[in-house]
């Protein structure tokens, strides 16, 4: 019975479809997309369904125009499901870019593109906090799918799930209470905030989350089983000479900030966020772009 149960489950779910680059596993068709394309529907019963995997782009690390510390990226929106219907059609992929990192002219980190699977839309990392010339200028994380880390002591963290979605799609950026960088969001860990003496370190971005049947060859190694996605950019730290230290990105492609060296990009087709600089001396961190992927049974 249970071997007829099967094979009916596999007829009743039948497709065909191209587009992307497709992988075979364990009895599985995997669509990945990397960048904007069609997935194509060919063939489909009334009853076919896949699962999806829609991760935007992460959100840039703030920049500086004087001596001063900035947030972390947020991680790009995280969505992924089960049981998701399709019917013979062609539906358009959009895979979102990461946001650019602050400059001088450009405080807060740009806000990462959002990716799009049919009815599924994966909003981009909000940007990380900068700070601007003047006071006052600069300084909020952004919001997004995850929120950007703010730039110090007294700025608000960017808001995570922008606009709201159930299961949430990302957390909080970490808030300014100390004189460092905070950590923009991740897909399961909002942002760490920076901390003072002696180690001036700027806080840790968020952790992603893992998918168990990704591929290998897309995503990042984490703390538990599975291919990581959407972790937060590290905020930049600052301190004197021997106490700086620049906060890692969180697991799941988020770059490390800055200071005394540059800010990381977060990881291409991850959805990380981009690190904070931790000086006009130094540069902030691009976002990593997102990656949608689809799969179902063979």
């Amino acid at each position: 019975m249970g071997i007829l149960q099967g094979f009916f489950y596999r007829d009743s779910n039948r497709i065909s479809a191209t587009g992307g680059t497709i992988i075979d596993a364990d009895g599985y068709r995997i669509h990945v997309f990397t960048g904007t394309g069609p997935f194509n529907v060919t063939s489909a019963t009334p009853s076919s369904t896949v699962e999806y995997l829609v991760v935007a782009g992460g959100g840039g690390g703030g920049g500086a125009s004087t001596f001063g510390i900035c947030g972390g990226g947020g991680a790009g929106g995280f969505r992924t499901g089960t049981g998701f219907p399709v019917t013979v059609q062609d539906y358009t992929i959009t895979v979102g870019g990461g946001g650019n990192g602050g400059t001088p002219g450009s405080y807060t980190g740009v806000q990462g593109g959002s990716s799009i699977f049919s009815t599924i839309t994966s909003t981009g990392g909000g940007g990380g906090g900068g700070l601007g010339a003047s006071p006052g200028s600069g300084g909020p994380g952004g919001p997004g799918g995850s929120g950007g880390g703010a730039r110090g002591s007294g700025e608000t963290a960017g808001v995570g799930n922008t606009p709201p979605v159930s299961p949430p799609q990302g957390t909080p950026g970490g808030g300014g209470v100390q004189s460092n960088g905070s950590g923009g969001g991740g897909a399961s860990q909002s942002g760490f905030a920076g901390v003072g003496p002696p180690t001036n370190a700027g806080g840790a971005g968020g952790n992603g989350s893992p998918v168990t049947w990704v591929p290998a060859s897309y995503g990042t190694p984490g703390p538990a089983p599975g291919q990581w996605f959407a972790g937060g950019g590290g905020g930049g730290g600052a301190g004197a000479p021997g106490a700086f230290g620049g906060a890692s990105g969180g697991a799941g492609g988020g770059g490390a900030g800055g200071y005394p060296v540059n800010a990381i990009d977060g990881t291409t087709n991850t959805g990380g966020g981009g690190g904070g600089a931790g000086s006009n001396t130094t540069s902030s961190g691009s976002g990593g772009s997102g990656i949608v992927i689809i799969r179902y049974l063979l």
